[in-house]
């Protein structure tokens, strides 16, 4: 894994641009805090967040390339992540549910069940990482096109 950065966007600001190791760029930071309205302020991924939706990325590539190995025809996937937070600081994640919802033609539920554990068992090392913290389920749709 190459190098991740982060530069703070400036003295008033709570924004930080981060970099991850391939030059990709992501805005963190601000987000509404309880009675806000102002949307302009907010313009960055707040940073819990970035790991339930880098838990959802890492499950979803390993998914697709599993369901592909077995010369399943994907032709959508899309994961709906409920996560739970503790009520004290420091917030950390408590439980995660995702719900995949796998569309494709002549789809066998039993592969794609068997893809989603394998990606949250063995190859997803964010899944690895987290659930030494959070308890992490999940539950999934298979949707035949024609």
């Amino acid at each position: 894994m190459g190098q991740i950065a982060l530069h703070w966007a400036g003295h008033d600001s709570q924004m930080f641009i981060t970099r991850d190791s391939f030059g990709h760029m992501v805005v963190a930071g601000s987000w509404p805090k309880d009675g806000e309205t102002d949307w302009v302020e907010w313009k960055g991924v707040k940073p819990s967040d970035l790991l339930v939706m880098a838990l959802c990325s890492c499950s979803a590539y390993d998914v697709v390339m599993i369901l592909r190995r077995q010369r399943q025809e994907l032709t959508d996937l899309r994961i709906v992540a409920d996560a739970q937070q503790a009520p004290e600081p420091p917030y950390q994640f408590t439980e995660i549910h995702l719900h995949y919802i796998a569309t494709g033609r002549d789809l066998d539920p039993a592969k794609v069940e068997r893809a989603i554990h394998l990606s949250e068992d063995k190859y997803c090392s964010v899944a690895a990482t987290i659930k030494g913290v959070a308890t992490i389920t999940n539950s999934y749709e298979v949707h035949q096109e024609k």
